[in-house]
């Protein structure tokens, strides 16, 4: 039986995330938004991850006016976003209240598909956002944070997979951000999710080891419904498979894509003329798009490898990376196992640091890596030694619900703390929510070119009539 294969194009997002930090703006996006519309993608992934933050605090956007305007542009092809569970595009945990509004307002503004992941993979920090996105008749999508070690079989994603499901998600993402998926491993995984849960899986990985349209052929082969991709410009390296080459690996076969690729030529000239200009600003630095297998052998993703490179070289111990190395396997399995995403890759790479540095053992504790270790995170995937967590956190008290049960309704007191003079939409009130002191220059900065506008009318309007 033919099975087309869906493909979701991340050029908007992930791609341009992964190889220039989120700095494609909304005019560059504008001019093909309409072609994209028309080619036939399952879904354009356009918002949520960094792209939030990176409107208000480099582009000087609106991200809100942002996913309207790609909306607008954009009426045939369902947009999707990407959500932090219960941190949604912020850093730390959010009450319910504001959690459930973004998600309405999301919705409202038009998004079609939230995909929502836990950097712990624990459900309970994702079942008020898959109630808020089915509330709203949105499309939840729950990913499953993939990373490898001796608890990461395929018995544990399957058991989470179950759990995923059981909490009502709409389908099933195996979101692979460090590129530590292998081909064969790839086709075992989805296999064995395929066989325990009745929902589609999308897969999602990067091309930082060179093996992601090696796991993107198997996982389809195995099973997989949908696929991440990236229009070839803003492929490779530490971006994802070029689209238009997945569309012709699978033509005529019985995955075919239905997507033409002779239009998709017409995108693809236009970010190669978009990319050429990066690379001329030096946004893109043609280092990004090289293969690095070090993810494969450290089992560390990239972004973290360069982070732990540069704490070292701050402190002058530049030599020490290999005992770093080593050293984060063993605070990893000392806190549970978490997989290595941000915020957790950031939070264990610093301890690993720290403890090489100082030449003793958590001598010195981070304030995240205590609250890892006491629960304020969540559950890590596996339990954490009672002796163990004493010694981190001495008498802080173990968090052993979810998070969140323990913050009060947020919302009305950020709607009265939010400064009046700067309120144009509802959705302002959130953006301050997620990132208050950005956000808050960002409406300063907003309002004065609206005054400085208003000002240069007002001074037209005296010398026509003196008042």
């Amino acid at each position: 039986m033919a099975k087309k294969i869906k493909i979701t194009e991340t050029a908007l997002r992930d791609a341009h995330q992964s190889l220039i930090a989120t700095r494609m703006t909304t005019e560059e996006m504008l001019p093909i938004l309409e072609k994209m519309d028309k080619v036939g993608f399952y879904s354009l992934e356009c918002w949520g991850g960094a792209t939030f933050d990176s409107c208000l605090r480099f582009l000087n956007e609106d991200p809100w006016q942002r996913l309207r305007i790609i909306r607008e542009k954009c009426p045939n092809t369902k947009l999707q976003m990407l959500f932090r569970g219960q941190n949604m595009l912020g850093y730390r945990h959010y009450a319910d209240d504001v959690l459930e509004y973004f998600v309405q307002r999301s919705v409202a503004n038009g998004i079609d598909i939230i995909r929502i992941f836990d950097a712990l993979n624990d459900i309970k920090n994702l079942k008020t956002a898959i109630k808020a996105a089915k509330k709203e008749g949105a499309h939840a999508q729950v990913a499953i944070s993939y990373t490898t070690g001796p608890v990461f079989t395929d018995e544990y994603y399957v058991e989470y997979a179950k759990r995923i499901a059981d909490a009502g998600a709409d389908s099933i993402c195996i979101k692979d951000m460090a590129a530590l998926l292998t081909p064969y491993n790839t086709e075992s995984l989805v296999k064995a999710i395929k066989k325990a849960v009745d929902l589609p899986v999308q897969l999602h990985t990067h091309y930082t080891s060179g093996l992601a349209s090696m796991c993107l052929m198997k996982g389809i082969e195995a099973g997989a419904d949908i696929v991440d991709t990236a229009i070839s410009p803003l492929a490779l390296g530490t971006s994802h498979a070029p689209t238009e080459s997945i569309v012709a690996a699978l033509q005529g076969t019985e995955y075919d894509t239905g997507i033409d690729l002779v239009a998709l030529t017409e995108i693809r000239d236009y970010f190669m003329t978009l990319r050429e200009k990066y690379i001329k600003s030096g946004l893109l630095d043609p280092k990004m798009l090289a293969t690095d297998a070090n993810a494969l052998i450290y089992q560390v993703p990239g972004g973290m490898l360069s982070n732990l490179l540069k704490q070292l070289k701050d402190a002058g111990k530049e030599d020490k990376l290999t005992e770093v190395l080593n050293e984060v396997p063993r605070v990893r399995k000392d806190s549970g196992y978490p997989p290595l995403v941000t915020p957790t890759s950031q939070i264990v790479g610093t301890q690993a640091v720290f403890n090489v540095i100082m030449g003793q053992r958590y001598k010195m504790c981070t304030n995240e890596f205590k609250d890892l270790v006491a629960g304020k995170y969540g559950t890590t995937p596996m339990p954490i030694d009672p002796e163990f967590r004493k010694k981190i956190i001495g008498d802080m008290k173990p968090v052993n619900c979810r998070p969140a049960d323990l913050l009060k309704p947020e919302l009305e007191k950020l709607r009265q703390e939010f400064p009046a003079q700067y309120l144009e939409q509802e959705e302002d009130v959130l953006s301050y929510a997620q990132f208050p002191k950005v956000s808050l220059d960002f409406f300063e900065k907003r309002r004065n070119a609206k005054v400085g506008i208003n000002s240069d009318v007002a001074d037209m309007e005296n010398k026509v009539h003196p008042v």
